[in-house]
């Protein structure tokens, strides 16, 4: 799924003309430039990460500063220039797996200020590179993603990004409800949809029971430097 959502976003970035690239992303005060800058230093992140594991050395950790300076730099670079440092990553990331023995999956890595098993850095990736296809807001589109990749983001999404007492249910692989206090139904939809919405991304197409949907900050999930992840939506 990780190599699969880089062709993805590979796509839809190809699509978008460089004086396009500093248009407004759907999320707020990013504009596309800065979604791109951000898909190429997380993966040199999760690279370094990697190397860090094959070289025995400490891990590496880059904190929410860090990580929002080398963001900021890199959405001022030439259109060219930061087309090709998200390639350069991607290939380094790549590299890094590629030559990842079995046991060293096993291995502990630093990210986002705690432990993570290395196992887990495909999946960190996947859910980046698919989701913030979408940000760029030009051809991205929830509906484009696999089924058993949108089964997957909505579970991570009701364990990780702290969703309060909203509750998320599957009556059918074609229909997600989710309900709120004392199981009052708020709306059902498509999993594309139901993910757009609790994703942050904008509610759209669902079938609304609620009079008014709460609405949720796409920087929540997956989560992004300056977010607060314990906070409730």
């Amino acid at each position: 799924m990780a190599r699969l959502g880089t062709a993805y976003f590979a796509r839809v970035l190809n699509a978008i003309p460089d004086e396009d690239l500093d248009q407004s992303s759907l999320i707020s005060g990013w504009s596309r430039r800065h979604v791109v800058a951000y898909v190429a230093y997380q993966a040199r992140a999760l690279a370094l990460s990697v190397d860090s594991v094959h070289d025995g050395a400490a891990p590496v950790s880059f904190d929410d500063r860090a990580m929002i300076d080398l963001v900021e730099q890199g959405s001022t670079l030439p259109a060219r220039a930061l087309r090709n440092l998200v390639n350069h990553a991607e290939v380094h990331l790549n590299v890094g797996w590629r030559d990842l023995s079995a046991p060293a999956w096993d291995n502990v890595i630093r990210w986002e200020g705690a432990s993570t098993g290395l196992r887990q850095t495909p999946w960190i990736r996947a859910r980046a590179v698919w989701i913030h296809a979408v940000d760029l807001a030009s051809q991205g589109s929830f509906l484009d993603f696999p089924p058993p990749l949108l089964t997957a983001m909505i579970e991570d999404l009701q364990e990780t990004a702290g969703i309060g007492q909203l509750s998320i249910s599957r009556h059918s692989p074609s229909t997600w409800t989710v309900t709120g206090n004392e199981k009052r139904l708020l709306a059902s939809g498509a999993p594309a949809d139901i993910l757009r919405w609790l994703s942050g991304r904008g509610a759209r197409r669902l079938q609304q029971a609620a009079p008014q949907l709460p609405a949720f900050d796409p920087r929540r999930w997956p989560s992004l430097p300056g977010s607060n992840r314990q906070a409730p939506l």
